[in-house]
């Protein structure tokens, strides 16, 4: 398994998310982060996004339903 460290650019906490190393191959090469990543939450493929922790886009955008609930 790979793990991420992802800091967040508003709070500054660190996060982390564990994904397989081909997985993470294919999604450099392109794959949609949801394909790439069907056993992640929402929540965690937005980290390997933005960075956003779930708090903080909670806090910007408000709450978005399944948002961090997967």
């Amino acid at each position: 398994m790979y793990t991420i460290e992802t800091i967040c650019p508003f709070c500054g906490k660190r996060h982390t998310v564990q994904v397989h190393p081909a997985d993470y191959h294919a999604w450099e090469d392109g794959t949609l982060v949801q394909e790439a990543f069907p056993y992640l939450s929402a929540s965690e493929r937005e980290l390997l996004i933005s960075g956003i922790c779930p708090t903080c886009w909670d806090n910007m955008f408000g709450e978005e339903e399944d948002f961090g609930n997967e």
